[in-house]
């Protein structure tokens, strides 16, 4: 009888150990079973593609719908000091960059490229067109008439002729001709023998 009960426990202790076994060896199944045999892909924060920068030196830098100044294309939003887009072309000179930009129409708009720093190689890209005014706007004739100012016509002066000019007449210069005139060598003459005579008087009187 003691025979009988030893073997029935050996029964029982075989037969747990062949289940706790089982239960091991599926466990372990299932655990080979979910891990993954292929490569997971990694996600980087780093974007590709070239890429626009707000520099540091503005608060901000105006968006707009085209690649254009005041009057030409409408600002759609700004960017702010350090804020980087992706930049999907350029202006043929140069000066304005493409960028997405989801709240402008198309979700594309430009920037000034003077105030960004673009990383990367951009193609040369179309602008927009040129949008149109709204309104034309138009001038009331006769609200300009009430500025307009007529200013009527003058005389001209009339030309008075000057004086006639009068040109004094002198009388001609009167020559004397002829043999009634005492040459003045003969008077050089007489007055020399007049010097000579007083002279020699006055050399007697001294005597």
């Amino acid at each position: 009888m003691r025979k009988w009960i030893e073997f029935g426990l050996w029964v029982l202790l075989l037969g747990i150990g062949g289940f706790l076994v089982g239960q091991s060896s599926q466990v372990s199944a299932q655990g080979q079973s979910q891990i993954p045999t292929v490569a997971i892909a990694t996600v980087t924060g780093s974007p590709s593609g070239a890429m626009v920068t707000v520099t540091r030196e503005y608060d901000q830098v105006n968006v707009r719908s085209g690649p254009g100044g005041d009057g030409v294309y409408p600002i759609v939003g700004v960017l702010i000091a350090g804020q980087q887009v992706p930049a999907l072309g350029r202006s043929a000179g140069g000066d304005w960059v493409q960028i997405a930009y989801p709240g402008a129409p198309g979700g594309v708009a430009w920037v000034y490229s003077p105030l960004v720093e673009v990383v990367g190689t951009l193609r040369v890209v179309e602008p927009p067109p040129t949008p149109t005014p709204k309104t034309t706007p138009t001038v009331d004739p006769t609200l300009a008439a009430q500025f307009i100012i007529e200013i009527p016509p003058t005389h001209l002066p009339t030309f008075t002729a000057p004086a006639p000019l009068v040109i004094p007449t002198y009388p001609p210069e009167q020559t004397f001709t002829g043999s009634g005139r005492v040459p003045m060598g003969l008077v050089i003459v007489g007055l020399g023998i007049l010097g000579l005579f007083g002279m020699v008087i006055s050399l007697i009187r001294g005597r």
